[in-house]
């Protein structure tokens, strides 16, 4: 088992940035592939970015290319999302997750492990 926690959020202006973190503990051993996800009030969670466990290749959704940025740092069990440029449509909970599948997992049930989530909030 590994658990996931989510830190860094918060409320920030349009065009501000954010750094989100996300600590693994537990079984932390195994080779993960990883991914930020969103939801918003009414609307399906949503892949925001995905990285595989040797942070060779990445995948970001359309509407945050350019934008945000995700890395890890595997000695530490982090696993981070720098956001920049925010927009009032980024607001969101945001959750990490976690998958033993190897390279960049994009489909949402294909993570095993999840975190709480933490609230990002951009006012314009």
């Amino acid at each position: 088992q590994v658990q996931l926690v989510e830190s860094g959020g918060g409320l920030v202006q349009a065009g501000g940035s954010l750094r989100l973190s996300c600590t693994a503990s537990g079984r932390t051993s195994s080779r993960y592939a990883m991914g930020w996800f969103r939801q918003a009030p009414g609307k399906l969670r949503e892949l925001v970015a995905a990285i595989n466990w040797m942070s060779s290749a990445t995948y970001y959704a359309d509407s945050v290319k350019g934008r945000f940025t995700i890395s890890r740092i595997n000695a530490k069990n982090t696993l981070y999302l720098q956001m920049n440029s925010l927009k009032p449509e980024d607001t969101a909970v945001y959750y990490c997750a976690a998958t033993t599948k190897s390279g960049v997992i994009i489909r949402r049930d294909e993570y095993d492990y999840w975190g709480q989530g933490t609230q990002v909030t951009v006012s314009s």
